[in-house]
C-alpha cells in the first residue's frame, strides 16, 4: 500500500486538497486499491481559503516522513494566512525530509513557494500561480529556483509542481501514474470520466 500525506495548511484551497482525495480515492476502490491517503493539518482545525472548516486526520506533530511515500501539498491564500502557517519551520523541515528521502511531493499553485522558501527547489526547475504579473512566480524565483513559467506542469526529479488552480487535477494523476502506473492511472481516469 502506498501511503500519501495530504498536507493541509490553514487557508488552503479545497479545489486543490480534493482532486487528491478524490483521485486517490478512486484508485482505492475502483483502481488497483494501493494507495491511501491519509490528511495531516497543521492544526487541531484548519479554516479553508473560502472559509469553511476542516479536521484533519492528525496533526503534523503526529506523523513522521517514514510514514508515507509520497506528500501532496494544495496550495492557498495569503489573506487566509496560507504563508503564515506554511512558513513555520516545522512545515520547511517536514517537506525537506520527504525530498532528503527522495520521496515523490506533489503542489498545486501556490504551494511550491513552500518548496522554494524549504531549499528543496533551489537550482532546480519548477513553477507556480502564473497571472496576476506573475508576483508569485518572482518570489519562487528569488528562492533560486529556475521557473519554467509558461508550463502548466513541471517534473523536476521527484517533484511536481504547476502554476494554478485548473492544473490540480492533472498533478493529481501524475501523482496517482508515479506511485502505480501509466495503465492503472488510465484506467482510473478512465473510471472518473475523464
Amino acid at each position: 500500500m502506498k501511503k500519501v500525506c495530504l498536507l493541509l495548511i490553514n487557508g488552503f484551497e479545497a479545489l486543490e486538497a480534493s482532486v487528491f482525495t478524490d483521485v486517490l480515492g478512486w484508485n482505492l476502490f475502483e483502481g488497483d486499491g494501493s494507495t491511501d491517503l491519509v490528511t495531516v493539518g497543521t492544526r487541531e482545525q484548519l479554516k479553508c481559503t473560502w472559509n469553511f472548516t476542516v479536521i484533519p486526520e492528525k496533526r503534523l506533530e503526529q506523523v513522521r516522513v517514514e510514514d508515507f511515500d509520497a506528500l501532496a501539498i494544495p496550495g492557498g491564500f495569503e489573506e487566509a494566512g496560507f504563508y503564515e502557517d506554511g512558513f513555520r519551520e516545522e512545515v520547511m523541515a517536514f517537506i525537506r525530509e520527504f525530498d532528503q528521502q527522495g520521496k515523490l511531493i506533489a503542489t498545486v499553485c501556490v504551494a511550491s513557494l513552500l518548496l522554494g522558501r524549504s531549499g528543496v527547489l533551489m537550482g532546480r526547475n519548477g513553477t507556480t500561480y502564473n497571472l496576476n504579473n506573475r508576483k508569485r512566480q518572482h518570489q519562487l524565483a528569488s528562492y533560486g529556483v529556475n521557473v519554467l513559467g509558461d508550463q502548466s506542469v513541471v517534473v523536476d526529479k521527484n517533484v511536481i509542481t504547476s502554476f494554478n488552480p485548473s492544473t490540480a487535477m492533472e498533478v493529481a494523476f501524475l501523482l496517482l501514474e508515479k506511485l502505480t502506473s501509466s495503465e492503472n492511472c488510465n484506467k482510473v481516469k478512465h473510471l472518473m470520466g475523464f
